[in-house]
């Protein structure tokens, strides 16, 4: 893999080798911008299983990095293999342009936050908080510096004579993040942080966690199977399955362009209509789905009539009555969840294909079992070909 490749939308093809460049472009980088972390085709193996296969990724420095896909897909692997936790059989791992995964981790100088807190329940919040200090020698003064100011940015000042187990949940996690971060690494791992916390601190610590980091400038990669946080505090989303990736990019590009099917359907639920091109008219494909019906899709480029391809359009992008233009379908209500400001409807569209609109509330709720008129835009969806790969 060359040295000076910066990857941006990147998808992997299910039998392809490492990262290849959406569209063949890359992006030259210089000296000056040498990348925070960079992995070169790792692999990571335990026996005959293999955990991660040909893993590449370089990340800039200061960037919120999310590593995002179902249990066992390999990104606590991968984070776990940053920090020294895990042997890599194949490659290599750089921070800051140096090779680090043949040295030991208490050289890495790497913060870590884990999911559990992983706080010495006997220990003070300050002697918590200081623990990587006092392991570097540094003097008490600077010490104590550190860890009240760690303390104000977490928003825990004045609870450095406390224990763990006078702390909730979240501030037991906003100490653990400050522990992390009061030695100022270069890169803050957060391995599923927020997932023992209830919703509404859970969304909360998002917002800390984002804050914090931007006002550090520690480059973060953050490990987590939850969409919506990987999509509100990433800069750039890596999307894995199966130990591969499958697509790299920001929030909105993994959202509105998903590269392959998996993405499609695992960031979102994205509805997925497949069909066969039996006309192209300009730009627009005019699609026979499976369901009888027919609808147009804008294509990247032309297709022949007879090709397989799949119709992939979010549950944003469906209209539910009040509807113009093409693309207009007749379905079924079956299932409504009614969300204040706007409804969740399933409908059957006929042959047992039931779509998914979640739709802003202007009048009405539609109810289980009425006939309603669903809708959306040809440049509103993306195409996948015959192998779950988007059409570009």
């Amino acid at each position: 893999m060359p040295d000076n490749l910066e990857r941006s939308d990147t998808a992997l093809r299910p039998a392809a080798a490492g990262v290849a460049v959406s569209g063949g472009g890359h992006v030259a980088r210089d000296a000056a911008a040498q990348p925070a972390v960079e992995f070169r085709d790792i692999s990571i193996a335990y026996g005959k299983f293999v955990a991660v296969r040909d893993f590449s990724l370089s990340i800039r420095k200061g960037s919120f990095v999310t590593l995002l896909g179902p249990s066992g897909c390999g990104k606590t692997t991968i984070l776990r293999s940053i920090a020294g936790l895990v042997d890599i059989s194949a490659g290599q791992i750089s921070i800051g342009g140096r090779r680090v995964d043949d040295i030991p981790i208490y050289r890495r100088n790497i913060g870590l936050v884990f999911q559990s807190y992983a706080l010495f329940p006997h220990k003070s919040v300050f002697d918590n908080v200081a623990f990587g200090l006092k392991y570097r020698n540094v003097p008490k003064a600077e010490i104590a510096r550190r860890v009240g100011k760690a303390l104000e940015m977490v928003r825990l000042p004045g609870s450095e004579k406390k224990l763990p187990a006078q702390l909730s949940g979240g501030q037991q996690q906003r100490i653990a993040l400050a522990r992390a971060i009061v030695f100022e690494p270069e890169v803050l791992l957060l391995d599923e942080p927020l997932s023992a916390l209830d919703a509404n601190m859970r969304e909360e610590m998002r917002v800390e966690i984002k804050k914090i980091q931007k006002q550090t400038g520690i480059t973060a990669i953050f490990v987590t199977h939850d969409q919506e946080e990987a999509l509100s505090m990433s800069d750039r989303i890596v999307v894995m399955n199966a130990g591969r990736v499958e697509q790299i990019g920001t929030p909105e590009e993994v959202y509105a362009t998903p590269a392959t099917a998996f993405v499609a359907d695992f960031l979102g639920k994205a509805n997925m209509l497949p069909g066969r091109v039996s006309a192209m008219d300009g730009g627009a494909a005019t699609i026979a789905l499976a369901t009888g019906k027919t609808v147009k899709a804008n294509a990247p480029r032309p297709l022949a009539p007879g090709d397989v391809v799949t119709v992939v359009v979010r549950p944003q992008k469906l209209q539910v009555g009040g509807l113009a233009g093409v693309n207009r379908l007749q379905g079924r209500v079956v299932s409504t969840s009614y969300l204040g400001g706007s409804a969740v409807y399933e409908i059957d569209i006929g042959q047992g294909a039931i779509v998914r609109a979640n739709t802003l509330i202007d009048g009405k709720v539609a109810r289980e079992g009425e006939t309603v008129e669903i809708g959306f835009d040809p440049a509103g969806c993306v195409l996948l070909d015959d192998k779950g790969l988007r059409i570009a």
